[in-house]
């Protein structure tokens, strides 16, 4: 701490020591300088700086530090200068030293005839510098680079490249050029201090020379190498021979033949391509001097193939190459075989066709031109002119009648000198046509194609005629008809249609598509499925079907449609208008309907009458039988005589109704079947005993044909079976004459029973055949024969029943058959049959 000495009123040191330090800094220097006096600088110092006021101080500390801040400046630009006169001395002196350099360089390269092009980095403007002239003319150093001025395109695009790639990457290049005046330049191009630097050097003297050499030997290296590569990518063998005969040189492909894996592997094994006799003979041919020149076999890869070898000598011992003539082999086989096999094809053609050369005369002719000029062969084979074998023909009148036949042979032969073929129609005087193309052959001469036409022509005059009758039928016909192609266009159509629709001419005249057709018939015929099934008829290209159906039109009128695909693809439609025809049908239909529910009517009334008589007549059955027991009481002659017609007669009536209920249960559909074993011949004659009485009072013999033994038994509803028989036998009965003869039989055929009985009565006559098992359908056909014609219904019903067939065998006069076929084993479940 500083204390206060007096001078200082009311001054407070540490007030004051905010001063005290910067003043204290400012002048300590100045203290530091000044002599010793009184005490030490730093007493002296404290003791002036205590007398001071503040302000005073401040002015003092201001004025010090600026005292103190201009000998310090002041001290440092003395510094400064000293070392900047130092510096710019040793800059003039290197400045000095690099004028000289410069200098020196500019001299060497004054001293050479060169150019020097340098591209500073990041710059595009170059400086060139040298004698430009010595490859241009120009005077403005920036031609230098106008490299196509002075240099060839080849040599100029490359040294561009160069540039490039110097410029771009630093790759230097050197290379040799040759000016459009012939003189050599040498160019060398590196980077030399983040610089591109390009020269070009005027070669002269034997430095020319030798960069001229230079040149040649690297193109003879190049010419060298191109051939190398061209021969070694042949894909014949090619190699070469020393002195000794030894293999200097191969290619790919003799490598690959010898089956070596390069071609060096095959020189230093001296792998031989052909055989020691054609070696020898090439040896021969070497030492004479002479090239050798032959076709010889080689194995290659296992296969055998023919070389065509050339080999000649050389100064440094010889060279040859193998062309593979194999494929030249074949396809001269082959082109011979295939000559003969066209000649021979051509002699199989109705065509008559004549080659004649280039000189005119026939060099190839067949057998349909022989025969259709009437030629002989000893005349045709000696090849005679062209001219001569039309002076021959006209002599024999055969050719067409010409005013003037030298003018127009002449100008047949023109075919000689043409380029294009030609086409004529010869009227031959016998009546014959024929089409005649002149066509001239590439290696010279003439073709000459007859086609006999007559009959193409005639066939065309009557296709037209057919085509005109067509049209007038199809003009004509009632039915509307129209041809739709395969892209759906209308083609063909005839007024028919164009009425039936109400279409305009002008519309159809157009070849609508099916839809506009189908759009324009929606006023009569709104689309329904029938027009839609019509449509994809019409434009369906795979597979196509025929469309049938009927339109009702709003008109009230119907339409019978139908399809059908024609084989060009094409589909042709029919509208018939068979608005009569449905009117007569839908009358007939109601008719038949009608019909159908009376006939229902009555069979409903007898079913329902049978019933309510069938208990009433089994009570007078019974009661008759009753009357006709003794134990009743005795009856006189005369009773029992009636009593024996009611009998009878109540068995009949018994019988009818048990008939018709039958019917009634099938068509009612709840007749089963009791199937079971059934003994075939024991059946027959149930049935047979039946109708015994009836035998013996009409004097009717019956032969029952089977083998007991052999017949044996099959799965039926027995009872059934024996009534279909007994129906049979009743109705054949009914029918034979007196003393006439039935025969039942009964055989085993293709897995089913066989029934048949035959009849001697009167036949059946054939419109009678188809209703013959028809209920109620009764025909005595003169016999005795009476009944409600239900017997043969029966039979028809209870053989389907068990899954069987009923045919029925008649002549007028010759008898009747009726044929049940069974099978051994009847479906399980049956449908009832039909009435």
């Amino acid at each position: 701490m500083i204390r206060s000495t007096g001078g200082v009123r009311g001054a407070d040191p540490l007030r004051c020591g905010w001063l005290a330090a910067p003043v204290m800094l400012w002048t300590a220097p100045a203290l530091a300088l000044a002599p010793a006096r009184d005490g030490t600088p730093v007493d002296l110092y404290l003791s002036a700086f205590a007398s001071l006021e503040s302000h005073e101080l401040a002015a003092l500390a201001l004025m010090l530090g600026v005292v103190f801040f201009a000998v310090v400046t002041s001290i440092l630009l003395v510094r400064t200068r000293q070392r900047a006169g130092s510096a710019e001395a040793e800059a003039r002196r290197e400045i000095d030293a690099l004028t000289s350099e410069i200098d020196r360089v500019n001299a060497l390269l004054q001293s050479d005839p060169q150019i020097v092009v340098a591209w500073p980095a990041g710059s595009d403007e170059p400086d060139v510098s040298g004698d430009v002239t010595i490859v241009t003319q120009a005077t403005m150093p920036q031609r230098v680079l106008a490299f196509e001025s002075w240099l060839p395109d080849d040599q100029a695009e490359a040294i561009r490249s160069s540039v490039e790639r110097l410029r771009a990457s630093g790759e230097g290049f050197a290379m040799t050029l040759t000016t459009l005046g012939g003189q050599s330049i040498e160019a060398d191009g590196r980077a030399i201090g983040g610089r591109a630097v390009m020269r070009l050097r005027d070669v002269s003297g034997i430095k020319g020379e030798l960069v001229a050499l230079a040149g040649r030997h690297e193109r003879l290296v190049g010419d060298m190498m191109a051939l190398r590569t061209l021969i070694d990518a042949l894909p014949f063998p090619v190699w070469a021979r020393d002195h000794e005969g030894r293999l200097d040189f191969v290619n790919a492909a003799y490598a690959g033949a010898v089956e070596a894996r390069d071609p060096t592997e095959a020189v230093e094994r001296n792998l031989e391509l052909l055989d020691k006799s054609a070696r020898d003979d090439a040896a021969r041919m070497r030492e004479g001097g002479e090239p050798y020149r032959g076709r010889v076999p080689a194995v290659i890869a296992g296969a055998r193939r023919i070389f065509d070898v050339v080999e000649v000598p050389t100064p440094a011992g010889s060279a040859a190459v193998g062309v593979d003539a194999t494929e030249i082999e074949t396809l001269r086989a082959d082109m011979t075989r295939m000559v003969d096999a066209h000649r021979r094809t051509l002699d199989q053609l109705a065509t008559g066709v004549a080659i004649f050369g280039a000189d005119q005369t026939l060099r190839f002719y067949n057998e349909a031109y022989r025969a259709l000029w009437d030629l002989d062969s000893s005349y045709l084979d000696h090849g005679p002119t062209d001219s001569a074998i039309l002076d021959r023909l006209r002599a024999g009148r055969k050719l067409p009648e010409q005013q003037d036949f030298r003018t127009w042979k002449n100008q047949l032969h023109e075919a000689y000198r043409n380029v294009e073929a030609r086409e004529d129609l010869w009227h031959l005087p016998d009546g014959r046509t024929l089409r005649v193309v002149t066509t001239p052959n590439t290696e010279g001469g003439v073709t000459y194609l007859f086609d006999d036409v007559t009959e193409r022509l005639d066939l065309e005059r009557r296709y037209d005629a057919l085509i005109r009758v067509q049209g007038e039928t199809l003009d004509n016909l009632t039915e509307a008809v129209a041809v739709f192609a395969s892209d759906g266009r209308l083609r063909l159509h005839n007024p028919a249609f164009q009425k039936m629709w109400k279409l305009p001419e002008e519309a159809l005249a157009e070849r609508p598509h099916i839809e506009a057709v189908i759009a324009w018939c929606a006023p009569l015929q709104p689309e329904d499925q029938t027009l839609r099934a019509l449509r994809t008829a019409v434009t369906t290209i795979g597979q196509r079907d025929t469309v049938k159906g009927r339109l009702e039109r709003r008109d009230g009128s119907v339409v019978d449609l139908a399809t059908l695909p024609l084989p060009d693809g094409a589909t042709l439609v029919t509208f018939q208008d068979v608005t009569d025809t449905v009117n007569v049908e839908r009358a007939l239909r109601e008719r038949n309907e009608a019909l159908e529910t009376a006939d229902q009517v009555k069979i409903d009334f007898l079913h329902h009458v049978s019933y309510e008589l069938r208990s009433p007549l089994t009570n007078i059955i019974g009661f008759a039988h009753f009357l006709g027991d003794p134990s009743t009481g005795p009856l006189t002659e005369r009773q029992s005589e009636y009593l024996s017609y009611i009998t009878v007669s109540t068995n009949a009536l018994l019988a009818l109704i048990n008939d018709i209920l039958d019917l009634a249960t099938i068509d009612a559909g709840v007749m089963t079947l009791n199937l079971g074993p059934v003994d075939i011949r024991k059946t027959m004659e149930a049935a047979a005993e039946g109708i015994r009485d009836r035998l013996v009072k009409d004097h009717i013999t019956l032969d029952i044909d089977t083998d007991p033994a052999a017949i044996g038994h099959f799965s039926a509803d027995e009872r059934r079976v024996r009534q279909v028989l007994y129906n049979l036998l009743s109705n054949a009965v009914g029918f034979s004459p007196k003393n006439g003869t039935i025969r039942l039989r009964a055989e085993r055929r293709d897995g089913s029973v066989v029934f048949s009985v035959t009849d001697q009565g009167p036949g059946i006559p054939p419109e009678m055949k188809a209703r013959i098992f028809d209920r109620f359908e009764s025909h005595p056909q003169g016999s005795h024969h009476r009944g409600a014609g239900l017997g043969l219904a029966i039979v028809r019903s209870f053989v389907q029943l068990h899954g069987g067939t009923v045919d029925i065998e008649s002549e007028v006069g010759q008898g009747t058959t009726v044929i049940c076929s069974f099978p051994l084993q009847p479906p399980a479940q049956q449908q009832p049959a039909a009435a």
